[in-house]
């Protein structure tokens, strides 16, 4: 009996291990997803300011209110109608990715999260004409590091975040609403209060995200529905990541 009891014992024991291992090797792919398209952000969004400004008058094709000067590209892509495109191209991408995934393959769902990630850096551009390098730089290592505290907590918390979810969702909603209210009003104070509450709700949504997917994970999934976990689970982390760290900007930046 003893040694039946045992063999059952030594069963489960390596079942856990192979589901942790699994586990591991699925929350390892989301990050490594994530961490692939912040720096396709990056890279697109620093390729494409330095397309769009130039240190030439003579190759200034119009000057901003702080004096960087864009280049005909440049005002093609900021000062044009088409700006307005390149806004709202990273929200149509998501849309896309989220009503779509379910018919794509694992490669089509990537191709199509690194095409999201690289209309968000053409997006982002923006930042370097507003705010100094060195700023931008701080405030990025500044969310890296409460990120990834953040997302371990969710991660080994024996919490449920379910709860706290449901409401930081609708925070997000407001947080949306007050910003379309404010493209009006053009309120100072109604900038600060949106970027306070939009650091604390994404800080928020970054440990019930990390719990979320960690939750989704079956050992019993086939490689195409773990491949498309992964890459919607990369895709909320770093949404988390960048609203953060906009927001973050927004707040503690130091402008041009």
């Amino acid at each position: 009996m003893a040694d039946y009891d045992n063999r059952i014992i030594r069963g489960q024991t390596a079942e856990a291990g192979v589901i942790d291992a699994g586990l591991r090797a699925y929350m390892l792919r989301v990050y490594n997803y994530m961490l692939v398209g912040l720096a396709l952000t990056g890279l697109t969004s620093y390729g494409v300011y330095s397309m769009s400004v130039t240190t030439d008058p003579a190759a200034a094709a119009m000057t901003l209110r702080n004096g960087v000067m864009l280049t005909s590209f440049g005002v093609t892509l900021f000062a044009s109608p088409l700006q307005w495109l390149f806004m709202l191209a990273p929200l149509g991408a998501v849309l896309f990715i989220n009503f779509r995934l379910q018919r794509m393959s694992v490669s089509g769902a990537q191709l199509a999260f690194w095409v999201f990630a690289s209309l968000m850096g053409i997006s982002l551009s923006t930042i370097f004409m507003v705010y100094q390098g060195g700023s931008i730089a701080e405030v990025f290592f500044i969310t890296a590091a409460a990120f990834g505290g953040l997302s371990l907590y969710g991660y080994t918390t024996k919490r449920d975040l379910s709860a706290m979810g449901s409401f930081l969702i609708m925070g997000v909603w407001g947080l949306f609403i007050a910003m379309i209210v404010n493209i009006f009003l053009q309120s100072p104070m109604i900038m600060w209060v949106v970027s306070v509450l939009g650091v604390g709700i994404f800080a928020g949504l970054t440990a019930y995200d990390t719990q979320r997917i960690k939750d989704m994970y079956q050992a019993s999934d086939d490689g195409t529905l773990a491949g498309k976990k992964a890459i919607m689970g990369a895709l909320a982390l770093y949404l988390d990541f960048i609203n953060m760290f906009i927001f973050l900007l927004q707040l503690v930046g130091n402008r041009r």
